[in-house]
């Protein structure tokens, strides 16, 4: 079973999610008595990880508490990595990276859950000898996210902004990424993973779409918030 890391960007203030979840960072907004990022390490522990790094910003002690207490549940070392200053999900990955020891390194964000085959999608990453591999959902009302086009070999092409009635691919929220390509960009402190990476550097860099028609939330929203609180205990009954 080969290393993995993982690293969680726990971070994010949950501006849209204020109206239910106003004081706690939004990987830690309970879903059915436990906190989202129970459920993310639950996923990662299927998968035999070795090590999480937990990118913590906004309200980090709560974070830093919950983990701390409940280390006893999940089968990997914890890290954190500490943001003194908001630096964006770039500076954040780019922040994160040192406190890693794999050569691909996978990252999910700490309010979407996509219930990826994480093996599959390392090897696929390593058969495409990949910069940076994007598990992709196939989604038929995708209007609140933008679409991910790729061609026949799986390369990503472009990206597209949301649009009103679109259909298609959209970013999952999962990566994986070959470390030593990305810490050869000379990027800003600040920077956004989506903008300045990812749509930046789609030309220069092997980019591939993992593609997995599999459960996927964002609890960024309270409508999807509220259908988390069935549908993730129901998908973590047949774990």
């Amino acid at each position: 079973m080969e290393h993995k890391d993982c690293i969680i960007l726990a971070g994010g203030m949950g501006t849209r999610l204020q109206s239910v979840v106003a004081d706690k960072p939004k990987c830690l907004a309970e879903v059915n008595g436990k906190p989202f990022l129970y459920y993310i390490c639950q996923h990662l522990s299927k998968f035999h990880f070795c090590k999480i790094v937990f990118s913590v910003g906004y309200l980090k002690e709560m974070v830093i508490d919950y983990v701390m207490n409940h280390r006893d549940e999940f089968p990997f070392a914890f890290d954190f990595a500490e943001e003194t200053e908001p630096l964006g999900t770039g500076g954040a990955i780019l922040h994160a990276m040192p406190y890693t020891n794999t050569e691909d390194i996978f990252v999910v964000n700490g309010d979407t859950f996509f219930d990826v085959d994480l093996d599959a999608m390392l090897q696929f990453q390593q058969t495409k000898m990949a910069d940076c591999t994007l598990a992709l959902k196939p989604m038929k009302k995708a209007d609140r996210y933008g679409l991910v086009q790729i061609n026949e070999q799986e390369m990503i092409t472009g990206f597209q902004e949301k649009q009103i009635g679109s259909s298609g691919l959209i970013n999952g929220g999962v990566y994986c990424i070959y470390k030593n390509s990305f810490l050869n960009i000379p990027f800003e402190k600040k920077f956004s993973f989506e903008k300045d990476y990812l749509e930046k550097f789609i030309l220069e860099r092997e980019m591939v779409g993992f593609v997995q028609d599999k459960y996927f939330i964002d609890i960024g929203i309270p409508e999807d918030y509220q259908k988390a609180q069935n549908e993730i205990p129901a998908l973590f009954n047949e774990y």
